[in-house]
């Protein structure tokens, strides 16, 4: 089916279907092969005329050059693209360019790597997919320092915008633990995250910084820095429980409501069972939790949902809870820390 859109003419035969799969505006699809490496696309563009990028004089098609880039996976194979790009010469002498080669920011930077398409999966794949750069690197046959080198100015340039703060109703904050290994070589272990928690215009939360260093300090900076603006828009600011986050939050967001996010709220409900199924094991038996004792043998299925509880999880719930008349305080605080999950949920 010929792609009545191209300006190419029809004995080139052009098919619509096969520039759709590309998807590559202004660039056709020639051949498909299938390499060592994956699938290999050979692509051309139809652009008749184009006029010289230093004195916009019309230009003359001398040749053509191939340059292959890195393409997103294609049913699960690495793709290469072979981009037959055209190669431009001047015969008159207006400026200093005589020669040039054709460039389409859409299609892959200027002396580029990775294609834009294939930058925009891989950072989807770090943001939405929990994935490191060693994922992507693997699904695409190449390295970790050649998609990091192409990813990492795009990430550096989406951080300096301030437009990714705007909007933020609800702000969360917590500790991230960023490697386990000696600070005087890595730096600061303990670093602290800002997330909007905003629902409305974003699907799911929204990380906004992770500055190094775990103080009530560098969160009260953090959000001095962000202006006036920005902090009066926060209706809503989560924290754990940590007091100086609590402290940071009353000096910078006065207006705003402060409240315990809901995971630390759980967790906190689980320690608490884990508190006093410790103190009844002392209290009924006199020594620490062994190997046949009914509560040591339940500790796993006690910070476990209810509702995900197999059959034979529950009866050994029920037989540990009535082993000895003590330990209903475990069956209460287990309860009490389910019903307080189900509200959270």
């Amino acid at each position: 089916m010929h792609n009545h859109s191209c300006v190419c003419p029809d004995a080139l035969d052009r098919c619509g279907r096969y520039d759709l799969l590309l998807d590559f505006p202004g660039l056709h699809l020639v051949s498909v092969t299938k390499g060592c490496a994956g699938l290999v696309l050979e692509v051309e563009s139809c652009d008749p005329v184009t006029g010289c990028p230093g004195c916009g004089v019309i230009a003359t098609g001398h040749s053509r050059m191939v340059v292959e880039v890195i393409d997103a996976p294609w049913s699960g194979r690495p793709v290469r693209i072979r981009w037959r790009k055209r190669r431009w010469i001047r015969h008159q002498d207006v400026c200093e360019v005589a020669t040039f080669v054709e460039q389409d920011p859409e299609v892959c930077a200027r002396r580029e790597l990775l294609s834009t398409r294939v930058i925009r999966w891989a950072i989807g794949q770090l943001r939405y997919e929990a994935a490191t750069i060693r994922g992507p690197a693997r699904q695409l046959g190449t390295t970790w320092n050649t998609v990091w080198s192409q990813v990492q100015p795009v990430l550096a340039q989406a951080a300096k915008d301030p437009s990714r703060f705007e909007g933020v109703q609800v702000l969360g904050v917590d500790e991230h633990i960023w490697h386990h290994r000696d600070p005087r070589r890595r730096g600061p272990k303990e670093h602290t995250g800002m997330v909007d928690l905003t629902r409305r215009p974003h699907p799911t939360a929204r990380l906004l910084d992770l500055v190094p260093a775990r103080s009530g300090t560098v969160y009260r900076d953090w959000l001095d820095e962000r202006g006036e603006e920005f902090r009066h828009g926060i209706e809503i600011a989560t924290l754990d429980p940590f007091q100086a986050y609590k402290n940071a939050i009353d000096d910078q967001l006065e207006d705003a409501t402060c409240v315990l996010d809901a995971f630390h709220i759980v967790k906190l409900g689980t320690a608490a069972v884990d508190d006093v199924r410790r103190r009844i094991q002392q209290q009924t038996l006199g020594h620490r939790g062994r190997k046949g004792d009914a509560l040591f043998g339940i500790r796993h299925v006690l910070r476990a949902g209810r509702e995900r509880l197999t059959p034979r999880e529950q009866n050994r719930l029920a037989s540990a809870f009535a082993a000895y008349p003590d330990h209903v305080a475990v069956e209460v605080a287990y309860q009490c820390a389910q019903d307080l999950s189900f509200e959270f949920s």
